[in-house]
């Protein structure tokens, strides 16, 4: 048997198409496709290979091997260029200057080299230097004097222009009759390395070190989110200045490694080395998808754009149209590319917003009797408005509580806290640890550690002292599979099997901590169920396509883990040891309420929350998508049709998945949207979503020495 098999059952009635194509729609996989970062460059990619497409058509031997080697290694120095103006845009500034500095750079290698006859690596290292050197002289003025980027490099630009023309001019001569040549000098300029150019195998390693510390480095964080908001990046701690001063050292630095290449393969200077290639690297970094407003860009997309820039030059030049028109070809497209930039960045998101939510139809059975005379397990009563009040007004959205060995309680908070309250009657309350996102369900290892699901976040662990430390944060990503699953997104309860490995489970993987309710007005299986083994730090996930699950709770001999399907308003089964093991069977699949965390029960059996009562007519809602996604789209989300969650409920049951009993707090007067509970020592403590209290009550027939701990790890020795 496998979750999800309400989907599967539902198919064997009526409306088998309707239901197929809620299920596998194409909307859905679009929506998929257009959340994708990668979605962003895509026109520009497409245009790139048309265009290569064309003109190996049109030209002759254009494809060949030959052709193809020289063009790349042409394109290498152009791709250093355009690299150094797309770092400056994502931090939002622009730098006029490069194709100055590519001339400058290439000047002062060929100098160093046959002027004054320095060995290669000097020439390198010199080159390098004279690029950063103009570089840190932008950054200072632009980053600490807080000049106008467009109108500093502009100066840059021209000063450096006349240098250029003045030195050339002036060392012509010697540099026309150098005759040094070296064979590292020869390999520089015109070697390979597996017959592919040397200047383009290290613009790929520059390119790839470039895009790591972009995505996946605090420098590069930092740049980026100077380009998006420079305000909210000073504010955030960030070295703006500084940020701001070595990106345009780290622009220099590129250009000159572009000039260092052209003049090691040409040898040569004129007074049009460069001239124009600011114009062409800003047309190729906005074409590929940089934006010209900063804080959004890759290196990977402006060497798309590099591409197109140089594939459509050395076409034109090929068929022998004039440079004026090639020009002007340049500037009509650098226009176009502006627009389309604006245009598709807001119209995919517009068009992702739209489409995103893909409901499906949903059919439950018909929920139990719950009237206050109906004599089933689950009749209401008011046997939690009688609860003491634990922290009133002290704590906001205890959404889990659990208590440590020394009776102490614990609860997670909406603003990132874990609280402890101890002494009588627990009035003492102290901050035991500030995890930073929203701590969610709980559980003590055998060590005494507290293991936390933190949404949006990850696994997390807190040490008694109240050091948190990192667990997960992610798991193994689906083969085949659109969305990037390999993150945890919503991380929501667990429980901790006999041999220390940590069952827990991610409600869903398509929407984000603040827009779980979306997924329920989904319904669809986007949630999963994963193990954490700390003997080998490996995370993988066990069972896919899960409707929201979410009470996690190892069962009292160790061999199965039970969890909830909140949507499916069912318990579930998972057998890790014995003759079942690895199998899915359903434990409760008639519950009136949708449920959330599970926990043990001193008697053998288990506590289960429920945060919401179904209602007839949100049954009747979650089997018509349509009409979820018109509510969603044209109404306010709180006029929007809901369970009933101004209830609070708890239901206990046995190993069988017999329902024994039920505690109520009709209307929510103390506790609405119940999402755990937990019993120790003769007292039940309730925890909720949206509650500004912990409740506790007294369980009269509960053993009053049961100890949560110690039913997980025995009793304490000492």
């Amino acid at each position: 048997m496998k979750t999800g098999v309400r989907y599967n059952g539902a198919l064997l009635h009526g409306g088998l198409l309707r239901r197929l194509y809620h299920r596998w729609s194409l909307k859905l996989f679009f929506s998929e496709l257009l959340a994708k970062r990668w979605m962003e460059p895509v026109i520009p990619f497409l245009l790139m290979l048309a265009l290569i497409a064309y003109f190996a058509a049109v030209t002759p031997h254009y494809a060949s091997i030959a052709n193809a080697t020289q063009l790349s290694r042409q394109f290498a120095e152009m791709g250093f260029v355009v690299m150094a103006m797309a770092v400056v845009l994502i931090s939002g500034g622009i730098d006029l200057s490069v194709g100055s500095v590519f001339a400058f750079a290439n000047l002062t290698a060929l100098a160093l080299f046959h002027i004054f006859h320095l060995p290669v690596p000097v020439v390198i290292v010199g080159t390098l230097v004279a690029g950063a050197g103009v570089g840190l002289i932008n950054g200072l003025l632009i980053g600490y004097l807080k000049a106008r980027p467009f109108l500093t490099t502009l100066v840059t630009l021209i000063i450096l222009r006349a240098v250029v023309d003045l030195l050339a001019q002036r060392y012509a001569v010697p540099l026309a009759m150098g005759g040094n040549m070296t064979l590292a000098w020869s390999f520089l300029g015109n070697g390979r390395i597996y017959g592919i150019p040397s200047n383009l195998l290290v613009l790929g390693l520059v390119g790839g070190l470039g895009h790591f510390m972009l995505s996946r480095s605090r420098p590069g964080w930092h740049l980026t989110a100077l380009g998006s908001s420079r305000k909210a990046a000073r504010h955030a701690g960030i070295a703006v200045e500084r940020t701001l001063c070595l990106t345009y050292v780290t622009s220099g630095l590129l250009a000159a490694l572009g000039g260092l290449f052209y003049a090691a393969r040409l040898s040569s200077t004129g007074s049009d080395t460069g001239v124009g290639w600011e114009v062409n690297a800003l047309t190729a970094a906005v074409l590929g998808g940089v934006s010209l407003a900063g804080g959004r860009g890759t290196i990977a997309r402006a060497m798309i754009g590099a591409v197109i820039v140089f594939v459509l030059v050395n076409g034109m030049v090929r068929t022998g149209l004039p440079g004026a028109l090639t020009s002007t070809a340049l500037g009509a497209i650098l226009l176009l590319a502006v627009g389309i930039d604006v245009k598709w960045a807001k119209n995919r998101l517009k068009t992702l917003q739209k489409i995103y939510l893909n409901p499906t139809v949903v059919e439950l059975p018909p929920p139990p009797a719950t009237a206050r005379d109906s004599g089933t397990p689950y009749a209401e009563n008011d046997r939690l408005r009688e609860s003491l009040e634990i922290g009133l007004d002290q704590v906001e959205g205890p959404e889990d509580v659990i208590l440590d060995r020394e009776d102490r309680l614990y609860c997670g908070t909406r603003d990132g806290l874990i609280l402890r309250f101890s002494g009588p009657r627990f009035a003492q309350r102290e901050v035991f640890a500030r995890i930073g996102g929203r701590p969610l369900g709980m559980a003590f290892d055998a060590a005494g550690h507290l293991i936390v699901c933190v949404g949006g976040m990850g696994l997390y662990g807190v040490k008694p002292a109240g050091e948190v430390y990192t667990l997960t944060d992610q798991t193994n990503r689906s083969w085949f599979k659109l969305n990037d699953d390999a993150r945890l997104r919503l991380a929501d309860d667990l429980d901790i099997a006999p041999d220390g490995k940590i069952y827990f489970s991610e409600a869903t993987i398509r929407y984000e901590m603040h827009s779980w309710h979306l997924d329920g007005m989904e319904g669809r299986a986007n949630g999963r169920l994963i193990c954490y083994d700390p003997q080998t730090r490996r995370t993988r996930t066990v069972i896919k396509d899960i409707c929201f699950p979410n009470g996690v709770c190892v069962a009292h001999d160790g061999r199965s883990v039970l969890f909830a399907s909140t949507w499916l308003c069912s318990i579930f089964r998972y057998w890790i040891e014995g003759p079942k093991k690895g199998q899915v069977e359903t434990l409760i699949d008639q519950l009136p309420g949708y449920p959330d965390n599970i926990n043990r029960a001193s008697d053998g059996g288990y506590w289960l929350a429920m945060v919401g009562i179904r209602s007839p007519a949100f049954d009747l809602a979650m089997r018509h998508p349509g009409f979820r996604l018109r509510m969603v789209k044209q109404i306010p989300p709180d006029e929007w049709i809901l369970p009933g969650i101004n209830n609070g409920c708890v239901v206990k049951f046995n190993e069988q998945g017999e329902v024994l009993e039920s505690l109520w707090d009709p209307g929510g007067a103390k506790h609405a949207t119940l999402t755990s509970m937990r019993e120790h020592k003769g007292k039940l403590y309730l925890g909720g979503l949206e509650n500004n209290r912990i409740g506790c009550i007294t369980l009269p027939d509960a053993d009053p020495n049961w100890d949560g701990n110690d039913s997980y790890w025995g009793r304490r020795t000492s």
